[in-house]
């Protein structure tokens, strides 16, 4: 059954991972009740997502507009590799980081908001970024992403780098595979040609670098903010813990006190009976004499 488009799927795609699992069995659960058991079925089937995966699904779902944006230069930005337009790719190097940029701060507000955890928490904003550069060589992997049904981000060694033009042989502003005939053309190149090429794959390997490190810089920034909360609150347990010992001190060489007094106190009533008693019985034996 095609669940493509189906609202309670984009749904279950944008809640938390954590509570994915819950919300899909209550999902299953209603359909079987609806009497729909085709739909049970196919609901029961979705996997859950990885933070990443979802991190993915909430730009697809709820920023469709930032992965449009990011597919355009990224689009962009190989076909100037292609025509070895260095400054064009300079310029869309500085578009495509702003676009990175803006997709981690997305992330992170689309994460906060659906799970509050995630506010000041480490996020894998590099693994996303990774996923979406390697959707730019793999369609099965755009049409999820842009469907909002990814389950796991793509593998580290499944980058997506744009092909480098060191793999192809540019004759006549046309490009063919480096291998057969198109190493006698590739031998045949200008190395006016070849540099250019070279510097185009090189300035794109730069590009790639800089915003992995741009990732890592931000992810490592969110758990240096993580490890610092988590020291204050440390801190402010020890404190806590430092005042209730004192307090405990204290207290105790208060009960210690009132155990004392209480004691006096029950030897005090203990007289006070002896004196009754002894008042009563000569009261008693007074009023017996005079009789």
């Amino acid at each position: 059954m095609e669940l493509i488009g189906d609202p309670e799927v984009d749904r279950l795609y944008t809640v938390p991972p954590r509570t994915f699992v819950a919300e899909r069995t209550a999902a299953v659960t209603a359909a079987r009740q609806a009497g729909d058991r085709d739909r049970a079925a196919a609901l029961g089937k979705l996997r859950r997502p990885t933070i990443a995966a979802w991190l993915v699904n909430l730009l697809a779902l709820r920023r469709p507009e930032v992965i449009a944006q990011w597919m355009k230069v990224a689009e962009l930005m190989r076909e100037a590799q292609r025509e070895l337009a260095g400054d064009q790719l300079r310029r869309l190097a500085e578009q495509r980081r702003t676009v990175v940029s803006t997709m981690a701060a997305e992330a992170r507000a689309l994460a906060a908001a659906a799970d509050p955890s995630h506010a000041t928490g480490p996020l894998p904003l590099a693994e996303v970024e990774a996923t979406l550069i390697a959707a730019l060589t793999d369609p099965d992997l755009a049409a999820r992403i842009q469907a909002g049904r990814l389950v796991r981000a793509a593998a580290p060694e499944g980058l997506g780098e744009l092909p480098p033009p060191q793999l192809q042989a540019i004759t006549g502003g046309e490009a063919a595979e480096a291998t057969g005939d198109g190493d006698q053309r590739k031998g045949r190149r200008k190395p006016a040609a070849r540099a250019s090429e070279q510097r185009a794959a090189l300035e794109t390997a730069l590009v790639e670098a800089r915003a992995s490190l741009a990732a890592a810089e931000t992810d490592l920034a969110a758990r240096e903010r993580r490890r610092d909360e988590v020291k204050r609150t440390l801190a402010d347990i020890e404190a806590t813990i430092a005042d209730l010992t004192e307090r405990r001190s204290q207290t105790m060489s208060e009960l210690a006190a009132a155990e004392s007094a209480t004691m006096d106190g029950r030897r005090a009533v203990s007289a006070a009976r002896r004196r009754i008693g002894e008042a009563e019985a000569a009261l008693a034996a007074l009023e017996s004499g005079s009789v």
